[in-house]
């Protein structure tokens, strides 16, 4: 299954897209390689736009076996995200998922 991964979807110019950033790569920090983290521009991006149905920025999504298990469309708070990654990683931990 893999790790879970992070996905931020900002646009440079958008001051709530740098708060999240700062704290989505703060998170990245803190949990190293047990979860990927992709930081991505919509404006370098734009087929994912419709792909992930963005309406807003920013926009969080968080992936588990290749489908989407939790979403954010504000800036959403690390303690939020990081227990949500964290479960997610224990989960894999304990049915010897690396």
């Amino acid at each position: 299954m893999g790790k879970p991964v992070l996905i931020d979807f900002f646009s440079a110019w958008c001051e709530p897209c740098r708060e999240q950033t700062a704290i989505v790569q703060g998170l990245a920090e803190r949990l190293g390689d047990r979860v990927e983290v992709r930081m991505i521009d919509v404006a370098e991006r734009r087929d994912l736009i419709s792909a992930y149905r963005l309406t807003t920025v920013p926009t969080i999504v968080i992936e588990a076996g290749g489908k989407v298990v939790g979403r954010f469309e504000k800036v959403t708070d690390a303690e939020t995200l990081e227990s949500i990654l964290l479960s997610l990683i224990d989960d894999h931990a304990e049915r010897g998922i690396v």
